[in-house]
């Protein structure tokens, strides 16, 4: 029988099953930070229970931490004692932590792949929604709650409803200024928030298998904010070299036995899919939200919608609201609009690919006086490579503010936020109202569009601007696993 690459993973990890759809699963990695874990840890302790398998559960500090200097103090309050929280079970714990301090430290969503602690063919769980992002190296990843957490940490298994399975197609390739952020935008913007509602979603097709794997990590990130429940990628040679030599991933001889299992995880011909949707990137054009969900998303050179022209009455107050929150007039044009900042980063946009067509975009140019813009990379070790490589530089000359790592204004975690009334373009994954901070008003674009409106000083089409070539950037130092994996992509290999 056929299956897809879901199919193969969830049936070498059922343990149990109970009722008609409802499954008990191994899982081989679980993730933890600092925001999510602390009920779970109690409850552990109230139940005197100790985590099954230490060896397995990681615990990163990401969301609460300053981007600041670290030799400063934490002086949010709540960010400093969640973070202690994480420390002290962690040590209580045995559990091996990245914490503030650490060279690793980084989004968890960033972190599990560059580390090697995310392989396909595993099973992943995170107490965050976008755990899903894992999925683009052909693993089967799934957020979970507090309570699920905790069952998580006592027995190494979690109970999962099987989800039902869409494909998302990406046909021809992305030309020009258009991304993998580009796109995913717009499907959300096609099928709506709720359009993958119930469904693991795998993005197939020729867009997909042409970019690299860093950019499939933007589209399963956010198929989250379409409702899927994750999203996942069937594993390739680009996984792979992506993958060799990181620290956690095998060597030797387990690394060839390894290669040859996830070779049979192709989603077979004739594998059979619940719903199916089909994209033409080939000429789609940068895309911007300009309400306050993902969905509300319009082209950058279009206008925003004017409710009069919309039909349902539930549909038009909420394009109302979403106008009067967002302080936009019914049928304005997106471009133009003025900006009080740019924010670079987020588990969605924060990886060196990220950065280095940001700074394809921005070297030679300067950031409008009007916007603080800033560029959070997504771990220590994007920061690292990013530096060796001279991208650090481009951004500071340019005037954007070159942070450490962190969730940062995505979530408005410490002094990284917008205030009451400030419209920001932000490279993140969510819009809702305040979410970067009280009355803000957010734009979710693409790294180009952010870094295009951040030199404008209003929202702008990145295809105003020339972009260098890579051989123009005077890169300083290119490891190879740079070339391979993230240069290489970059031209189209």
């Amino acid at each position: 029988m056929s299956r897809t690459v879901l199919e193969k993973i969830w049936d070498d990890h059922v343990l149990a099953r109970r009722g008609e759809d409802e499954y008990l699963l191994y899982v081989d990695r679980h993730l933890t930070h600092e925001v999510t874990s602390p009920i779970a840890f109690e409850g552990l302790r109230a139940r005197g229970r100790r985590v099954r398998r230490p060896d397995l559960t990681f615990a990163l500090m990401d969301h609460n931490v300053p981007t600041v200097d670290r030799a400063l103090s934490v002086r949010d309050e709540h960010s400093r004692e969640q973070m202690r929280a994480l420390a002290r079970n962690a040590m209580e714990f045995s559990i091996t932590l990245f914490d503030y301090f650490s060279p690793w430290q980084g989004i968890v969503h960033v972190v599990g792949p560059e580390l090697g602690l995310t392989l396909p063919g595993i099973t992943i769980v995170c107490g965050d929604s976008h755990t899903s992002t894992h999925g683009a190296l052909g693993a089967l990843a799934f957020g979970i709650g507090t309570s699920e957490g905790e069952h998580v940490f006592a027995t190494q298994t979690v109970w999962l409803r099987k989800p039902r399975q869409m494909e998302v197609v990406l046909e021809g390739r992305f030309q020009g200024y258009a991304t993998p952020k580009d796109a995913i935008l717009y499907v959300i913007r096609e099928l709506g928030t709720g359009g993958m509602i119930g469904h693991a979603t795998e993005f197939r097709g020729e867009a997909v298998k042409s970019v690299g794997v860093e950019e499939r990590m933007t589209l399963c990130n956010m198929a989250i904010e379409g409702g899927a429940r994750t999203a996942i990628v069937e594993p390739d040679d680009k996984v792979y070299r992506y993958l060799e030599g990181a620290p956690y991933a095998p060597s030797g001889e387990d690394w060839e036995e390894a290669k040859r299992y996830w070779d049979t995880l192709k989603t077979d011909g004739g594998a059979r899919f619940d719903r199916s949707y089909r994209l033409n990137v080939s000429k789609l054009e940068p895309q911007i939200t300009w309400g306050t969900n993902p969905a509300m998303c319009i082209g950058v050179s279009e206008s925003v919608p004017d409710p009069k022209e919309v039909e349902d009455q539930t549909q038009r107050r909420m394009v109302e609201r979403a106008l009067s929150y967002m302080g936009l007039k019914p049928g304005q044009r997106i471009e133009g609009t003025p900006i009080d900042a740019v924010f670079i980063g987020s588990c969605t946009n924060a990886r060196l690919s990220d950065l280095v067509m940001v700074a394809r975009l921005v070297k030679g140019r300067k950031v409008s006086p009007d916007v603080r813009a800033m560029i959070v990379p997504g771990s220590m070790l994007v920061k690292r490579r990013a530096e060796r490589m001279g991208l650090h530089r481009i951004f500071m000359e340019s005037g954007f503010e070159w942070r450490n790592s962190g969730c940062s204004m995505c979530i408005a975690m410490n002094e990284d936020r917008l205030g009451p009334g400030e419209r920001g373009v932000l490279t993140s994954n969510r819009n809702f109202e305040n979410r970067a901070g009280p009355g803000s008003r957010v734009h979710l674009a693409s790294p180009l569009t952010a870094a295009a409106s951040a030199l404008e000083g209003k929202i702008a089409d990145p295809r105003n601007f020339d972009l260098v070539s890579l051989d123009e950037l005077e890169l300083e130092w290119v490891s190879p696993w740079v070339e391979r994996n993230i240069l290489e992509p970059l031209r189209g290999g």
